[in-house]
């Protein structure tokens, strides 16, 4: 009979990592649908500054907003370089313009570190944990309220 303790392997998360603001941000791949290039997009009048319009996908009318402008930071310049990621959230499918992709990140969820939690503001809203990778951290993106809150940028 062998007395061997039964380990439990630590749970391992994947996301894809990105750039918009300037800044290392993270999803979670099974939320990722696509990653594709730049489209121009078609505007939609009185809309947000951070959506930037429609585009047809497929068939599908999915709007298009600048992760930047949602977080508070400047906003985009759409160029060629630039990256649209279609995220489905519940029911909704929706194209998130940033800066770049870098790769897809797997890490134990015992390495990803809790929010500092200070003032309220539009980054800590939306930002569930923090994964330090070397000198740099890359901040987790909670679809969900990023999607259904409307973030303010602090004044």
């Amino acid at each position: 009979m062998s007395l061997r303790a039964d380990v439990q392997k630590p749970k391992r998360l994947e996301f894809v990592t990105l750039v918009a603001g300037e800044q290392n941000f993270c999803i979670e791949i099974t939320q990722i649908r696509e990653i594709r290039r730049w489209t121009p997009v078609t505007m939609l009048p009185h809309s947000p500054d951070h959506v930037l319009g429609v585009i047809n996908l497929r068939g599908a009318v999915i709007p298009i907003i600048d992760l930047a402008a949602k977080l508070g930071f400047a906003q985009i310049a759409p160029t060629e370089r630039h990256v649209i990621i279609i995220i489905a959230v519940e029911d909704r499918i929706i194209g998130l313009l940033v800066e770049s992709v870098s790769e897809i990140l797997g890490v134990d969820a015992e390495n990803v570190r809790e929010t500092p939690r200070g003032p309220e503001d539009v980054t800590t809203r939306v930002i569930t944990g923090i994964i330090p990778l070397g000198d740099d951290m890359t901040k987790i993106i909670s679809l969900p309220t990023l999607l259904t809150q409307p973030l303010q940028v602090a004044a």
